[in-house]
């Protein structure tokens, strides 16, 4: 990590993204080290304006990036837990936050639409103003609450003090359970985009850029990933990737044949995203044109979404039956 420039970091990546880019694992790995040479260097960047960081803190990575599930491109989900609260060390990591987001852009990652990313106020905060909000959204149980208390379950500290976020997690998991809003999380990602019409055919886009390909993210990943995060907050998990997470499922919950059924599903659709999928940039990266495959591999999409929308409805009936 002798970069001295957050375009040094991009031309790193671009040199090495090729040799990675039809492995899933090593890919997300590569990710992974770029994003932690960009805080390197912002940690730097920020010491010589401002000085050393005024106590420990936790940077954390959510969506995709927190799951180990990005693409060749991915944009930014992120935060930052700091131990102290007063208003001088929230001024410090906010700009921190700010040195870090610019330079994960600079590298070759888009800013976050929803702004979550921890230049952001709402993401960048004391491990006391988190424990707070965190409570706000549970029990204020919005939509647009339980959302963010849903793209927090995917946080795993990438950099500082990993159990600043595990504590966090363990707070959300006992209060979810206590105020018995299981219901609420399940309303707020009941939504299970169709993938295949009543004639069994694949459903593409059928206007726009990406006419005549299929959303494989919300159509094939969503409904795996979606189910399994609804498990893991059953059971109380601090695992971020769904992989990961299936594999710790007790066989009570999901028989070990089902979860490497699952397992299998899900690896497949990541690979036919970095084999067949448009990567020119990200978001052409969530498409698959279907005219790509062949007709046995038409046949395992169709089976594996078909299995994602059933996985889901028995992960619904199961909560449901115990909240």
């Amino acid at each position: 990590m002798n970069e001295t420039s957050y375009l040094e970091i991009r031309d790193y990546r671009n040199r090495q993204i090729p040799e990675v880019s039809l492995d899933h694992f090593k890919l997300n790995r590569l990710h992974d080290e770029i994003m932690k040479r960009v805080i390197h260097l912002s940690i730097n960047q920020i010491v010589v304006k401002n000085g050393p960081p005024p106590c420990p803190f936790s940077f954390f990575i959510m969506g995709s990036a927190g799951r180990s599930e990005q693409s060749i491109w991915s944009d930014q989900d992120h935060g930052i837990i700091y131990q102290e609260t007063n208003p001088d060390t929230q001024v410090y990591f906010l700009q921190l936050g700010k040195e870090i987001s610019e330079g994960l852009y600079q590298a070759g990652y888009d800013y976050c639409d929803g702004g979550v990313m921890s230049s952001n106020p709402m993401w960048c905060k004391s491990l006391f103003e988190w424990e707070q909000q965190l409570m706000n959204w549970i029990l204020d149980s919005s939509w647009e609450s339980i959302r963010h208390l849903l793209i927090f379950i995917d946080g795993r500290s990438l950099f500082g003090e990993p159990e600043y976020i595990d504590k966090l997690k363990t707070l959300v998991y006992q209060t979810v359970h206590k105020e018995h809003l299981i219901s609420k999380v399940l309303g707020n990602t009941m939504f299970v985009k169709r993938g295949i019409n009543i004639l069994g055919n694949l459903l593409v886009e059928t206007h726009g850029p990406f006419a005549g390909s299929l959303n494989l993210k919300e159509i094939g990943l969503f409904p795996y990933v979606n189910a399994v995060r609804l498990l893991a907050i059953h059971e109380n998990m601090l695992e971020t990737s769904t992989l990961s997470r299936l594999d710790r499922l007790e066989n009570n919950i999901l028989p070990s044949s089902e979860k490497e059924l699952y397992k299998g599903h899900l690896v497949t659709l990541l690979n036919y995203r970095l084999l067949f999928g448009n990567h020119t940039n990200y978001e052409s990266g969530h498409f698959l044109s279907i005219q790509t495959l062949t007709k046995k591999q038409k046949r395992e999409l169709k089976d594996i979404i078909r299995n994602g929308a059933v996985f889901y409805r028995l992960v619904r009936k199961l909560l449901e039956k115990d909240d």
